[in-house]
């Protein structure tokens, strides 16, 4: 009996919060998805009538969805393929004995906990402008041409920006596997003759498997909807070379007045990023068994 009542009161605690996480998740969402079903564009003034799927149909249709669905999904290969690769290298290297670690560690974080427009900002003023960036002074001061990043490579830049913000966390998850991994099963395998890049194959990288996993799934879920870097760096240019979905449904909704299209936009968007995150959990739950 003390356990049932200890039970139901620790319910009857957590109800308001579950409530009012639901409340916050599930009205947004019903409104949402109650406008795509609406012509309801915020300069036409009148009634709203209800018009089925259409505003589905011209969102998909629309050659810039296109165009926004490939961006979406470079921008998200070319960021996991960096923070991935670059954060094995980084957990390798910090987990060397070195002078100074625990400083390095803090330095090679840090990044992670800038906000993106602020780092979007400093990449595009002060790295990146050809006329003022470091990078265009190293070019000139090497006798070549600065180039222009937001002009001629602008998803190019949004994923070196993004990947940068993204590395840190990488690098945390995978330096903490690394520090469960058992140093007699590498000192066994060097004694026995294993050379580095054996004993990085079939010992360091099976072990870190599991961890490059998590990183995959977390980071997939949030590079879907990659928003401030590309509002503050290209606006989606020139053109809509570096528009995503995000931002396609940004420009539908507050650029051109259409809650309708927009909200349509967003109803796909929830169900493609579902999609990948029920198929990045099978693959976790793969993994664990295995």
């Amino acid at each position: 009996m003390a356990t049932k009542a200890s039970r139901a009161a620790a319910r009857l605690m957590i109800s308001p919060a579950v409530l009012l996480l639901l409340g916050w998740m599930i009205v947004p969402l019903a409104l949402t998805l109650y406008f795509s079903f609406l012509r309801y564009n915020l300069i036409t003034p009148g009634a709203h009538p209800f018009v089925g799927w259409e505003n589905y149909y011209w969102f998909v249709t629309d050659p810039s969805f296109k165009v926004a669905m490939v961006n979406t999904l470079q921008l998200v290969g070319g960021v996991l393929l960096i923070t991935v690769v670059g954060g094995v290298i980084f957990a390798l290297l910090l987990d060397l004995p070195m002078f100074g670690q625990g400083i390095i560690r803090i330095m090679v974080i840090a990044p992670f906990f800038v906000m993106p427009t602020v780092s979007a900002l400093v990449w595009k003023n002060m790295l990146m402008n050809p006329v003022n960036g470091i990078f265009g002074q190293i070019a000139k001061a090497f006798g070549f041409q600065p180039i222009d990043f937001m002009g001629q490579i602008p998803l190019l830049s949004i994923i070196l920006i993004v990947s940068w913000q993204w590395l840190p966390f990488a690098t945390l998850i995978l330096f903490t596997a690394m520090q469960s991994l058992d140093r007699e099963q590498l000192e066994a395998a060097e004694m026995d003759g294993a050379r580095w890049p054996s004993r990085f194959i079939y010992i360091v990288l099976p072990h870190l498997s599991r961890a490059i996993t998590v990183v995959i799934l977390i980071q997939t879920i949030f590079l879907l909807s990659v928003f401030a870097e590309i509002l503050v760096t290209t606006n989606g240019g020139p053109g809509t070379a570096s528009t995503n979905l995000t931002y396609l449904i940004y420009v539908s909704s507050l650029l051109q007045f259409d809650v309708g299209m927009g909200s349509a936009g967003g109803v796909i968007a929830i169900i493609l990023a579902n999609i990948v995150a029920i198929f990045l959990m099978r693959m976790i739950g793969k993994n664990l068994d295995a």
